[in-house]
């Protein structure tokens, strides 16, 4: 602020561009600091939404295991294989098969009674198999 202080005192239109761009400097910090802290929170809240617990989905996902295979890994051709997939891809689609958003007559019936929770818990369980 000293320096600012002294060049405010003399009149000189090079020292007031040095003040604009000094000022412009501290403002763009502040900007990227605040964009910093902002994606960090987004990350860590999505983080903690879509963190489930892989036990309990293990035990949800017996109804699974007939189309999706026991390990995740589909028998089938047609039904897509959850070993290994993103939870966030997971708890995705399924709240797009719970919402109607997306159809199937199975998944759509499959999705109906479960809770947010239970979808976590499942994606946790499906993105834990390697």
């Amino acid at each position: 602020m000293i320096y600012i202080k002294s060049l405010l005192c003399e009149n000189s239109a090079a020292n007031l561009i040095i003040v604009y761009l000094h000022d412009l400097e501290i403002t763009m910090k502040k900007q990227v600091l605040t964009i910093l802290a902002a994606s960090v929170l987004a990350v860590s809240a999505s983080s903690a939404m879509a963190a489930g617990d892989a036990a309990k989905g293990k035990a949800k996902a017996a109804s699974c295991a007939a189309c999706h295979g026991a390990d995740g890994m589909s028998k089938v051709p047609t039904y897509p294989n959850l070993k290994g997939q993103k939870a966030a891809y997971i708890v995705k689609q399924l709240k797009a098969f719970k919402s109607g958003a997306r159809k199937d007559p199975t998944m759509n019936a499959m999705s109906k009674p479960l809770s947010d929770a239970d979808m976590a818990n499942l994606a946790a369980h499906y993105e834990g198999l390697k």
